[in-house]
């Protein structure tokens, strides 16, 4: 249910159920390693390996079967399966707890505006009922069709043979700056641009910017000042385009679904908002090839490009998670990449999320909100507005977060305050470390770039010795991979220079 927020402006609060006793034996454990600030965390990649032991110990003939079921989505179709319990086991509870969270999850990390389900009768009849408006996926139910533009699907086939196979296409897109090109960044706090010409950055700025103004030729404006003003810095005119912005772009780069323009009406939005990008490349500036991509998937080209070497996940660690995966050969998934929305903590006392009516979500737990929840039992002195029960906190506002961030910054220097704050920064390690390994059930991850604002300073070190701490404990298999930090240049310029590139110029 959306509510106004403390601003204004329209937040969720969180109407999921809660777990049931019978789902809580099935599904909740302990980690090996805890958060030290956050004790019932239950890591969803350890509830599922949990309930696949627990299903695993059932000897019971004809109380378990397999569920499958397809995502589709343009250019691909996700498929994934669960053992469940039939319906007159106590273990039922779980498996349709799960098995939706295992679907939300897919829904989030590839997107899709159909689902297939395959398996016993009942399960997937309360899925597709889950799965429709009204029921408790009805967020993802509305916002995918937002996303693709056709409507929402969900249907049930009686053999596993009927439901579509696996189909995964990686994206290919250029490499290489040449010639004159400008990129922006399309962040919730700015509008960053660089000029580039043959691959040598000329000029970047960063502009503030207001996302939740409700009217897109106030957008519209900011990014093509921005833009002009950047471009003005080239020898000669500009011959291509690159941007990143936050949400799902279409590979025709439309901002189909981007949280940078949240409280601009659906309608509005739909006529102004979604062509954006390629009306600014037509009307601003002659209609020069443009390639926009979601912010997650640049900071891992831009890694990928850095360290020499793909199958590289990257994580950005601001006002909330940004994430995408380069493959070894430098191509893209073509995946959305909203791991924000992924269900992550099982706990049945996890925090909601403003931007979703999910509780438990990864938003919460990989950027500033996560800090600024931890904040008070990491002591740091904090105003009345920035306890964790304040409602400012609990708005859509980035600020008063980025505000408390450089109260925990500071007590890291105070060598009093230290010793307890730093746990705000291991918790978040801790957090980081089982994401990591719920991102490598899908995906060959090798290399692991962590950036953004949480990450600066000493606290960006304690969280990767803790993420590697949890890898090593509960998932050895995956404690050969390699944790990097951005170059000064990354930090600076590094994705809009990578972004500068993916366009193809015009031959």
């Amino acid at each position: 249910m959306q509510v106004a927020d403390a601003n204004g402006a329209m937040v969720y609060t969180c109407t999921d159920a809660m777990m049931s006793d019978a789902a809580m034996k099935y599904l909740l454990t302990r980690p090996s390693v805890p958060a030290p600030l956050d004790p019932n965390f239950c890591p969803f990649v350890l509830g599922k390996r949990h309930y696949m032991k627990k299903i695993a110990d059932c000897l019971q003939y004809g109380k378990v079967a397999e569920l499958e079921f397809a995502v589709e989505r343009p250019g691909g179709i996700g498929r994934d399966k669960l053992p469940v319990f039939e319906e007159s086991h106590e273990g039922y509870d779980a498996s349709l707890f799960l098995a939706g969270e295992a679907i939300r999850y897919m829904l989030w990390q590839r997107g899709g505006y159909k689902l297939v389900l395959s398996g016993p009768k009942k399960i997937c009849e309360d899925l597709k009922a889950a799965y429709s408006k009204g029921g408790k996926y009805e967020f993802e139910v509305m916002t995918m069709p937002k996303i693709y533009g056709v409507p929402w699907e969900c249907t049930i086939v009686e053999k596993v043979e009927e439901l579509p196979a696996n189909k995964e296409e990686p994206i290919v897109c250029g490499k290489v700056a040449s010639g004159c090109r400008i990129a922006f960044d399309l962040g919730k706090s700015d509008v960053k641009t660089v000029a580039v010409k043959d691959g040598e950055v000329l000029d970047s700025a960063e502009t503030e910017w207001d996302v939740t103004n409700p009217d897109p030729q106030y957008h519209y404006d900011v990014i093509v000042k921005a833009m002009k003003a950047t471009a003005a810095k080239l020898p000669g005119p500009v011959e291509a385009i690159g941007g990143s912005a936050t949400g799902a772009v279409s590979a025709n780069s439309e901002a189909t679904w981007c949280d940078c323009f949240p409280n601009v009406p659906p309608d509005v939005y739909k006529e102004k908002v979604v062509p954006i990008f390629n009306v600014i490349a037509k009307n601003e500036f002659g209609g020069v090839p443009i390639k926009v991509i979601n912010d997650g998937e640049v900071t891992a080209v831009a890694g990928g490009q850095m360290i020499g070497e793909g199958c590289l996940f990257g994580i950005s660690l601001g006002s909330s998670e940004g994430s995408g995966y380069v493959y070894g050969d430098g191509s893209l998934t073509g995946w959305i990449n909203e791991n924000a929305y992924n269900p992550f903590d099982l706990n049945p006392e996890a925090p909601g999320n403003v931007w979703s009516p999910h509780r438990g979500d990864a938003a919460v737990y990989l950027g500033q909100r996560a800090a600024t929840r931890l904040a008070k039992k990491g002591g740091v002195e904090l105003p009345e507005e920035m306890l964790p029960s304040h409602p400012k906190m609990h708005a859509a506002s980035h600020v008063p977060h980025a505000q408390c961030l450089k109260k925990i910054q500071a007590a890291m220097k105070d060598p009093k305050t230290e010793p307890q704050a730093r746990k705000i920064y291991e918790t978040i390690g801790v957090y980081m470390g089982y994401a990591i390994a719920q991102y490598c059930e899908y995906l060959p991850i090798k290399n692991v770039l962590i950036l953004g604002r949480v990450t600066t300073g000493h606290g960006g070190d304690i969280m990767m010795e803790w993420a590697k701490k949890v890898l090593v404990a509960d998932f050895p298999e995956l404690g050969d991979i390699k944790f990097h930090t951005p170059s000064e240049h990354m930090k600076r310029v590094g994705q809009c220079v990578a972004a500068a590139a993916l366009p193809e110029l015009a031959k």
